[in-house]
């Protein structure tokens, strides 16, 4: 069945960058992952405050942010992100990460 309204199926039609939507989504991606990156690392912190963690836990914890922040970097990298581009403006509700 054809649509005869030729009107209608050209607004229906969104002409999109494809570079730019990659980088987009790419950004999306990567300041999600950046935030529960920073979550989990406050928490852990917060943890090893109270001493809820043996050493050998502090370590490990330690190793896998580190690792987890070098990935982080890298990624940032691929996409011609710097880490402020992550900090997503949210308008009247402010950034979505945390400022330090």
């Amino acid at each position: 069945m054809e649509d005869t309204h030729p009107v209608r199926q050209a607004r229906l039609r969104i002409e999109t960058d494809a570079e730019a939507v990659e980088r987009d989504l790419s950004r999306l991606v990567l300041t999600l992952v950046e935030l529960v990156r920073q979550l989990v690392e406050r928490q852990c912190v917060r943890r090893m405050e109270r001493g809820d963690l043996t050493d050998e836990q502090v370590e490990t914890v330690g190793l896998t942010l580190m690792r987890l922040e070098e990935a982080m970097t890298e990624l940032c990298e691929r996409f011609d992100l710097s880490p402020s581009d992550l900090n997503l403006d949210l308008g009247p509700l402010g950034t979505i990460l945390p400022e330090d």
